[in-house]
């Protein structure tokens, strides 16, 4: 089993206290391709850009965001080789989120605070959908004694990865224009524009009906937030709505692990390892090592 990856340094740290203030750079990006898609997409649609939109926005979160950025950078559940990471990766970019060390900060602060006797709202998720949708598309929160995190060298000190960093909003436009070569305007507005504006509200709708209560067998002890599982939708959220699962094991590639819990990121994982792409495949750790959790099954 593989070692779970651990950047945050929560020593003094306070999850409660602090402010949800606006983040101009990010409130102009989301809602600027909330705004671009949902008034040029009408006037621009056409059958084969809506299925290019459909692919891109399934392949790129599927393959960059949930098998690349999610259980390959952020949990190491997985290990390939460089070339293949920074292609993941780079298709994680290209989701429209965020940089890698944003995604990882994003990621490890808010996985920190739901792990917390308490947290603030900003990151339980337990105000309203659209409170929360607002905040997570236009603000940051800043602590009154913020937690230190540090991100590994491995990707902190690779010129490729701070490159991505600095950059990532850019690679839109590179995009941009191999698809208006390939399908003009209508091309450009659903692959870009519909696609990012689709990615990152669905990311943020998801993560806010996975982080309240709902179906679930495990309960990580003296956590603020308790994950849930989503039934039914594993095959469009490419396995990422068995997040009960994740909370419980975030060492294991593999988040659909019950009977009939659609996990398509696992599938390709699997591919990968087929082909000898990849290796040192996390899986949940033993019963011995789970005094963290509560099994709910076996406490009814």
């Amino acid at each position: 089993m593989m070692k779970p990856v651990n950047r945050i340094d929560g020593i003094g740290a306070n999850a409660i206290t602090g402010n949800v203030v606006i983040d101009f750079p990010k409130a102009i990006w989301n809602l600027g391709m909330i705004f671009l898609a949902t008034t040029l997409a009408p006037l621009y649609f056409n059958f084969g850009a809506f299925f290019l939109f459909v692919l891109l926005t399934y392949l790129s979160l599927l393959i960059g965001h949930s098998a690349g950025m999610h259980r390959l950078m952020i949990h190491s559940t997985y290990e390939c080789e460089p070339w293949l990471e920074r292609l993941l990766i780079y298709l994680g970019v290209l989701v429209g989120l965020s940089g890698p060390f944003g995604i990882i900060r994003m990621h490890d602060l808010r996985d920190w605070a739901q792990r917390q006797e308490n947290c603030h709202s900003f990151f339980s998720h337990e105000k309203s959908y659209f409170i929360d949708i607002w905040w997570q598309l236009t603000s940051k929160f800043i602590f009154d004694a913020p937690p230190r995190i540090n991100i590994e060298p491995k990707y902190s000190d690779d010129r490729f990865y701070v490159f991505l960093e600095k950059t990532w909003r850019w690679h839109q436009l590179v995009l941009a224009v191999i698809l208006f070569v390939l399908g003009g305007l209508p091309f450009l507005i659903w692959g870009i524009f519909v696609r990012v504006a689709v990615s990152v509200v669905g990311h943020w709708t998801i993560t806010y009906f996975c982080h309240n209560p709902g179906p679930g067998r495990w309960r990580v002890k003296n956590a603020a937030v308790q994950a849930s599982n989503l039934p039914g939708l594993g095959l469009i959220t490419y396995g990422e709505c068995w997040h009960n699962n994740h909370h419980a094991f975030p060492e294991s590639a593999r988040i659909g692990l019950e009977k009939g819990q659609s996990d398509p990121a696992w599938r390709f994982i699997q591919i990968l390892n087929t082909f000898g792409l990849a290796r040192k495949i996390g899986v949940p750790r033993s019963d011995d090592s789970r005094e963290d959790l509560y099994d709910i099954d076996q406490m009814n």
